[in-house]
């Protein structure tokens, strides 16, 4: 279990795959994710998350050494589980790897991963990972079995989707709110319990990371799209610091 308390300040990991999405769109070198992440450290930032889909759809291969070679805060790799990405980040030994679902068709991820019906083989591809000095983690929805199952197959860190409360927010609908909201706080709970590091993250805004960063347990939000999004008006040391202000505000 933790020691964590709701006035713990919370680490904020930035998620930088859009600024290479917009790259992409056009072909090019700009705008350049390596000089993303090198803003976010500057704004403050915890860490740099980067998605390094099958299809490649923003962050590249090369993408991700650069990004390393031009920070000094923690690289968090997302990734899905297979032989491919255990490769590579086997080569890279990144300090933190998010273990994702991933459909080619989807637009996001949409889901946790499904960790209960999987355990045999997550078990041993999370094992080497670990071995390389990794710190794993899961990203899951606020489920008592899929946390359970997180904790016995070897994951050190459970992040909590939350993206279906993030949705329930957005349409208005106060009651699978509430309910989607105490999942977590529920979730939460049992994870330190278990001993598992919690962070969560997906769909998270100005508007609705509160009450996700009230959860006491938590000890880090990993948020990308939005701030992405917010810098085109703002700027990202601007974006980042709001964040960092409402997200400190929920811990008081």
């Amino acid at each position: 279990m933790t020691d964590s308390t709701s006035s713990d300040l919370l680490r904020l990991g930035v998620n930088i795959d859009h600024v290479a999405t917009l790259r992409n769109a056009r072909g090019g070198r700009v705008p350049d994710p390596v000089r993303a992440a090198q803003l976010a450290q500057a704004a403050g930032a915890d860490g740099i998350t980067l998605h390094l889909r099958e299809d490649r759809r923003h962050i590249r291969d090369a993408d991700v050494p650069a990004v390393q070679a031009a920070v000094n805060i923690p690289i968090n790799l997302e990734m899905a589980a297979t032989a491919e990405m255990s490769r590579i980040a086997l080569s890279l030994k990144p300090e933190a790897i998010c273990i994702v679902p991933e459909r080619r068709e989807e637009r996001t991820t949409e889901g946790g991963l499904e960790v209960a019906g999987d355990e045999a083989r997550l078990l041993e591809f999370i094992a080497p990972l670990r071995a390389a000095g990794s710190r794993v983690s899961l990203f899951v929805a606020p489920d008592e079995a899929q946390i359970e199952a997180a904790a016995r197959v070897g994951a050190q860190v459970v992040e909590l989707h939350t993206g279906a409360y993030c949705e329930h927010v957005e349409a208005g609908d106060t009651d699978a709110r509430d309910a989607e909201l105490r999942r977590l706080f529920v979730c939460a709970a049992l994870a330190d319990e278990l001993g598992l590091e919690v962070h969560a993250g997906h769909g998270l805004n100005f508007d609705n990371v509160g009450p996700i960063a009230a959860i006491p347990e938590l000890v880090e939000l990993n948020i990308g799209h939005f701030l992405i999004g917010e810098a085109v008006f703002i700027g990202l040391d601007a974006a980042l610091a709001e964040m960092r202000r409402l997200m400190n505000l929920a811990r008081e």
